[in-house]
């Protein structure tokens, strides 16, 4: 396997990514929102059972009083 020197190597690069189809503003940004609400529905979500949880182990320890 030959060596790629660094200036073929930039070519290379250039050339791949000309190749790339490159989202358009609407869908960057449908995505960056569907990101979004997906985030704040797993931290709710990670929140309630972190209550839930919670809850169960001091119900638990409290047992023991």
């Amino acid at each position: 396997m030959s060596k790629t020197s660094p200036a073929e190597f930039v070519n290379q690069v250039k050339a791949e990514t000309k190749k790339v189809t490159w989202p358009s503003r609407k869908e960057t940004t449908v995505s960056v929102i569907a990101v979004f609400i997906m985030v704040i529905l797993a931290s709710l979500f990670l929140f309630f059972a972190d209550q839930i949880i919670a809850f169960m182990v001091n119900f638990i320890l409290e047992l023991g009083n």
